[in-house]
């Protein structure tokens, strides 16, 4: 833990030359910090493929405890984890989260090098049933697993986050297993979205497969959405990154939304109707 804040200490001094790293978390204008950080990663060039800004997100509420999210660039979401009973101190403590998470992720034990990889996937092993020699086969989870690191070697864990909520959202979706029953191979999938960003597109192909879900088991989507609502809350007072759960949440709002606007478009058109029957008669 020691070298840990030495080590946080000494990228304060890197990117924040002009801070003191002792006192940098007492700052009472983190989220000045946590912008100025993104903005030099920016004019060093060193952000991620999609980037941004730094977005905050302050959920409605008419009283405390309140909650403030933070996206940063690439899509890593975090949120307030202690009590707040104002909405900028959960904007101040969201960013500071956040600021930790942006440092660490400039470790070098956070970039993804071979022998992160080997460490990673006998990590894997053992939390499944499966072998080191899947490592070596695409067509299992461990070997898909292995080949999407090899591919990313050299970027940072956020980087490759970004790239990996994209196929826990397939997963979370169906969608990877409509996939493999197409006989697409797992390589052939991780080459295919490995070339896109999460993005409102497919957000709204996410929502409308759930749509689909919906009308075979109705109810499907409220209950889901509760659960992720369930998950987000825990996660977020666990301080850990949010972005795969406020996703869920978002694409299952957005396909309720898109239910509820079809029954009022509906209910319209058919009050419309029996409006010209009547003038009509």
């Amino acid at each position: 833990m020691d070298r840990t804040l030495e080590s946080l200490q000494y990228l304060i001094a890197h990117v924040l030359p002009h801070r003191d790293p002792a006192l940098v978390f007492k700052d009472l204008n983190i989220v000045a910090m946590l912008q100025e950080f993104w903005e030099n990663k920016q004019k060093q060039k060193a952000v991620f493929p999609s980037e941004g800004t730094v977005v905050y997100e302050s959920l409605n509420s008419p009283g405390p405890p309140f909650v403030s999210y933070v996206t940063l660039p690439g899509g890593s979401c975090f949120g307030n984890f202690q009590c707040c009973l104002s909405r900028a101190e959960a904007r101040r403590d969201a960013a500071k989260v956040a600021l930790i998470n942006s440092l660490f992720n400039e470790l070098p034990c956070r970039k993804i090098t071979k022998e992160f990889i080997m460490e990673s996937v006998q990590e894997a092993v053992s939390s499944t049933s499966g072998t080191l020699s899947d490592a070596d086969d695409p067509s299992t989870s461990i070997g898909a697993y292995h080949y999407m690191l090899e591919s990313n070697i050299g970027k940072t864990m956020l980087e490759f986050q970004e790239l990996m909520i994209v196929f826990q959202l397939l997963h979370w979706n169906g969608s990877l297993k409509a996939l493999r029953e197409t006989k697409c191979s797992r390589q052939e999938v991780i080459s295919y979205y490995s070339q896109y960003s999460l993005d409102e597109r497919m957000r709204s192909h996410m929502a409308l497969d759930w749509i689909m879900k919906e009308q075979e088991s109705p109810g499907i989507i409220s209950q889901e959405l509760q659960v992720a609502l369930r998950e987000l809350e825990e996660a977020r007072k666990a301080g850990q990154e949010l972005r795969f759960y406020k996703e869920k949440k978002e694409i299952l709002s957005l396909a309720l939304s898109q239910i509820y606007s079809d029954q009022v478009t509906s209910s319209s058109n058919h009050d419309q109707m029996g409006l010209a029957l009547s003038g009509y008669h």
